[in-house]
């Protein structure tokens, strides 16, 4: 399997717009957590890590995205990211078959910078990252 990306969806409520993606990877759960839950993985393919506690509530700075906490973690399968003034990043894994899974990603932030071009061209990275390891 080498991966893919489902057409993602939008919404938007006001100034805040939810974009959602599901995304099929070629790598076991156990070898995608570290990709969305560690800086040195989620600097091969989304944005430099600042810092990261791993854990529920712990502190969390992603360049370009934002400052927070943890406020959801459940190892293996879920980490998400809230951020200072509105925003936040979930990353939810799903067992697709013995050797690949699904991220059920979603994104919800303010204003206009973020668009769903740039969040699949982010995630074209991670399947290559994953496929080469």
């Amino acid at each position: 399997m080498s991966g893919s990306i489902a057409q993602g969806t939008s919404q938007t409520h006001g100034n805040t717009h939810i974009l959602h993606f599901l995304v099929r990877l070629p790598k076991p759960m156990e070898g995608v957590w570290p990709a969305v839950a560690t800086p040195e993985g989620l600097s091969g393919w989304c944005t430099a890590v600042e810092f990261l506690q791993p854990r529920l509530d712990g502190a969390v700075a992603l360049r370009g995205l934002g400052s927070g906490r943890v406020t959801a973690w459940d190892v293996d399968r879920v980490a998400e990211y809230s951020f200072e003034g509105g925003g936040r990043i979930r990353f939810h894994l799903e067992r697709d078959g013995a050797a690949a899974s699904v991220l059920r990603f979603t994104r919800e932030f303010q204003g206009e910078e973020e668009s769903e071009a740039q969040w699949r061209v982010r995630f074209e990275q991670l399947i290559g990252m994953l496929g080469s390891v």
